[in-house]
């Protein structure tokens, strides 16, 4: 069993930047692709970004640019780099892990754009 916690969530104005962390503890052996996905009032979740266990990025349209997935594996350890944010931005963020074949979530932690 795979327990995802994330932080870094807040309140920031237009234009500004967070860092969300998402640690990785418990079966963490083999773990490979990691995500970000956010879910805002009455949308559909979405995914992100997502990194792979050899460091392939891949990215949304709508964060493209903007955004910046990266991860440290001796802390076990993903994170989102997130500037020029946007109130569209606004959403509960989501850490995935894929474990062989089964997927694990955390709980999210809330980013809210506004000024």
């Amino acid at each position: 069993q795979v327990q995802l916690v994330e932080s870094g969530g807040g309140l920031v104005q237009p234009g500004g930047s967070l860092k969300l962390s998402c640690a990785a503890s418990g079966s963490v052996f083999g773990i490979g692709t990691m995500s970000w996905y956010r879910q805002a009032p009455g949308r559909q979740r979405e995914r992100v970004a997502f990194i792979t266990s050899n460091d392939r990025t891949n990215y949304a349209d709508s964060v493209k640019g903007r955004f910046t997935i990266s991860r440290d594996y001796d802390k076990n350890t993903m994170y989102l780099q997130m500037n020029s944010l946007k109130p569209e931005d606004t959403a509960v963020y989501l850490c995935n892990a894929g474990r062989y074949g089964k997927t694990n979530w955390g709980q999210g932690t809330q980013v809210t754009v506004s000024s």
